[in-house]
C-alpha cells in the first residue's frame, strides 16, 4: 500500500482522548444519511448489494472526515490525528468507530490503498490552517486532497484504477468538488470562515469574500463545466456497473451545474436521472 504509516497509540492524540473523540462523532446511521443530500447517487441500488455496501463505506469515511473539519468542537487538528490513526488500525489493527470497522472490511476485501485515505485527512488539516486561496491552481491543489482521492478509491472498488482513468476522474471529483463550493459559497463564509473562490475571480469581478455576482458565478460554472465534461470520457472506458455509478457522478455533477446556471441552487431529481441517463448512453 502506498504512503507512509504514522503508528500511535490508540490512548489517544495531542491531549485527546479517543475514546472521547469517539463520543463525540455521531454513529454510522446519522453519517450515511447525508448521501441523500449530495448532486448525485452515492451508491444507486442498481449497482447491486456489494459494491453498493463498499461504496457507501468509502462515502462514510469521506464524510466522517469532514464532519471532523468543519463541525467538531475543540481541538480538530488533534482529532483528525486521531482518525489517521483510526485509519492504521484499519490496516493493521482493529479500529473503534463503526464506520471505520466497515471501512476495515472494505479494505481488506478489495486490497484498496491507504494513500487516498491519508489525502482526505489532509484536506481537513488544511481546511484548520487556509480559509482562503489567492488563485483557481492553489484551489485546484486543495481539490487533489479534499475529492480526487474518492473517484480513485470508486474506481479501485471496481477494479478498473488505471493511470488513465484515474487521471479522469480526478477531472470529474474537481469538478464535482468545484460544484458545491458555489453552491455554498455564502453558508461557508458564515458558518466556517471560508472563501473558496479564488480571490483573483472575486477582484476581478468585484466581489466582497463570502458573496458572489451572476457574472462570478457564470465564469466559475463554465470553468467547472469544462473540467467535468473533459473527465466525462471515463464513462466510455468502462461497462456495466462501473459504467453506470461513474455516469451517476458525471450527470448529477451536469445537472446541478445547469441549476446554478439558472440561479438555482439544487438541482431536480429528475434532472439527475436525465443527465445520468445520457451519460452512461453517449459514453460521456
Amino acid at each position: 500500500m502506498p504512503g507512509a504509516r504514522r503508528r500511535r497509540k490508540n490512548a489517544g492524540v495531542g491531549g485527546v482522548g479517543a475514546a472521547t473523540v469517539g463520543e463525540r462523532l455521531p454513529g454510522a446511521a446519522a453519517v450515511l444519511a447525508r448521501a441523500g443530500t449530495e448532486n448525485f447517487t452515492v451508491a444507486s441500488f442498481l449497482l447491486g448489494r456489494r459494491t453498493r455496501a463498499r461504496l457507501l463505506a468509502i462515502y462514510g469515511f469521506a464524510r466522517l472526515v469532514d464532519e471532523l473539519g468543519d463541525a467538531a468542537p475543540g481541538d480538530r487538528l488533534a482529532q483528525l490525528d486521531w482518525l489517521e490513526a483510526e485509519l492504521d488500525r484499519v490496516y493493521d489493527g482493529e479500529p473503534e468507530h463503526p464506520l471505520m470497522r466497515r471501512l476495515a472490511a472494505c479494505v481488506r476485501e478489495l486490497d484498496l490503498p491507504r494513500e487516498p485515505f491519508a489525502r482526505l485527512v489532509e484536506a481537513n488539516r488544511r481546511d484548520q490552517r487556509q480559509a482562503s486561496y489567492r488563485t483557481f491552481q492553489e484551489l485546484l491543489d486543495y481539490c487533489a486532497l479534499s475529492a480526487n482521492p474518492v473517484g480513485e478509491l470508486v474506481l479501485h472498488v471496481f477494479g478498473a484504477a488505471t493511470p488513465e482513468r484515474i487521471a479522469l476522474s480526478d477531472e470529474i471529483c474537481t469538478a464535482l468538488q468545484l460544484v458545491e463550493h458555489w453552491q455554498d459559497v455564502e453558508e461557508d463564509h458564515r458558518e466556517r470562515g471560508r472563501v473558496y473562490v479564488p480571490a483573483e475571480d472575486r477582484e476581478r469581478f468585484g466581489v466582497e469574500p463570502g458573496r458572489t455576482s451572476p457574472e462570478l458565478l457564470a465564469f466559475e460554472v463554465d470553468r467547472a463545466r469544462a473540467l467535468l465534461d473533459d473527465g466525462a470520457r471515463l464513462v466510455g472506458t468502462l461497462r456495466g456497473r462501473a459504467r453506470l455509478a461513474v455516469a451517476g457522478y458525471v450527470g448529477g455533477g451536469r445537472a446541478a451545474l445547469a441549476a446554478l446556471a439558472a440561479g438555482r441552487r439544487r438541482a431536480s431529481r429528475a434532472r439527475r436521472v436525465l443527465e445520468t441517463l445520457k451519460a452512461y448512453a453517449t459514453g460521456r
